[in-house]
């Protein structure tokens, strides 16, 4: 009898000095939650993107409340979610940012553009342009495995039977995922507002783009002579639009190879005006 109570007093004791430690340990290792911290991350997509170059939005959100990023630094947000987190914050917002939208600049479908070789690798655009650049013809062209569609967060593209991705501007949140994630880098980010876009990316000489491609930039210029000064240049032997400038749908209508197109994206999203047929890379 005297064996048993010894061992409820052991046991007793040994119960309150792990509740003693841990009441300590607990006490040692609190952290505060910030209330406003929690709230800015509700208030964010919670997409966790990491298109703030951030790991998710619970980090971002951190950041924002100490004051060590802007109200607007989730580059994903709507102007309503970036006003919900001003309030929270207490901080001004002075507006609407211009929007951005993902945009592939290569026009070279399957049936418009020549291969090399038939490639039967792992379906990776990143892995496929090791073995002599992809196999597509044009070094410069989209290779058309969808490594863009697989990183984008917000099902905002999706392979086309041309081979080529097509991004839905309506869902697109210009992420960036997918222009960093082409090793070709024909992927870029444009004003939504701006309709007239060269979709190629070659920088080889007209003769030979002649020869691989059937929608290519030969550097004929004719774009650049019709355009506002400045607001077409040729760097390299392709046509580049600069986008602070706003140019006529009509410069479309003198591209010989229907590379130009107008496109809009702050709307339906539909191709129209010239050069609007086969194997777009948007929709």
């Amino acid at each position: 009898m005297c064996f048993v109570v010894t061992a409820v007093i052991a046991l007793s004791s040994l119960a309150l000095l792990s509740s003693l430690l841990l009441a300590l340990v607990s006490r040692a290792f609190w952290v505060s939650h910030d209330s406003k911290v929690e709230r800015i991350e509700t208030a964010l997509p919670g997409n966790d993107c990491g298109a703030c170059g951030l790991p998710g939005c619970s980090e971002l959100a951190r950041m924002i409340a100490e004051g060590k990023a802007d109200v607007d630094a989730c580059p994903v947000s709507g102007d309503a979610i970036v006003r919900e987190v001003a309030l929270i914050t207490g901080k001004a917002y002075r507006g609407a940012r211009a929007r951005s939208v993902a945009i592939v600049l290569c026009n070279g479908g399957d049936q418009v553009t020549a291969r090399r070789f038939h490639y039967n690798g792992v379906k990776d655009c990143t892995s496929a342009a090791i073995l002599f650049g992809g196999d597509k013809a044009c070094r410069y062209a989209c290779m058309g495995l969808g490594t863009c569609a697989g990183v984008c967060p917000f099902d905002a593209i999706r392979m086309l039977p041309s081979g080529l991705p097509e991004i839905d501007p309506l869902k697109c949140t210009a992420c960036n995922k997918c222009v960093v994630a082409c090793p070709k880098r024909v992927i870029k980010l444009v004003p939504v507002e701006r309709r007239l876009h060269i979709l190629c990316s070659s920088h080889d000489t007209g003769p030979k783009v002649r020869e691989i491609c059937r929608v290519g930039c030969i550097a004929c210029a004719k774009c650049v002579r019709e355009a506002p000064e400045r607001s077409i240049t040729m760097e390299d032997n392709l046509a580049v639009v600069d986008y602070a400038f706003a140019i006529p749908d009509s410069v479309a209508t003198v591209c010989p190879m229907e590379t130009i197109h107008v496109l809009e994206l702050d709307r339906s999203g539909e191709r129209n005006g010239a050069g609007a047929a086969a194997g777009g890379g948007i929709l």
